[in-house]
């Protein structure tokens, strides 16, 4: 399981992460998505800890908790979806007189 951590302050670090996370139990991994455009930490991250016993009561002590200034948002974290293309365009001319079929 891996849990989702939203509201943090765009400077906190893994480190500072950790050191939180560590007083519930050990702590396996730690991610903080940067920005591609500006390298900047996006405000959210994700930890995963060596037990769900850990995770469950790191996830119930911190949620709605204050932390560098912010209520924190801790839950677990939900599978990444799959977004398809981002090509958008819709479907023109897909055959048939729905009446909507463009010609050019």
């Amino acid at each position: 399981m891996s849990i989702y951590v939203g509201n943090l302050s765009y400077s906190v670090t893994q480190d500072d992460l950790t050191k939180v996370f560590s007083e519930y139990g050990t702590v396996t991994r730690v991610q903080l998505p940067t920005d591609r455009e500006t390298g900047r930490a996006r405000g959210f991250g994700f930890v995963e800890m060596e037990s769900d016993t850990a995770e469950s009561a790191a996830i119930e002590a911190l949620d709605g908790a204050e932390w560098m200034g912010r209520a924190l948002k801790v839950n677990k974290a939900r599978p990444k979806e799959d977004r398809g293309s981002r090509s958008g365009g819709g479907n023109w001319n897909k055959g048939g007189d729905d009446g909507y079929s463009r010609r050019f």
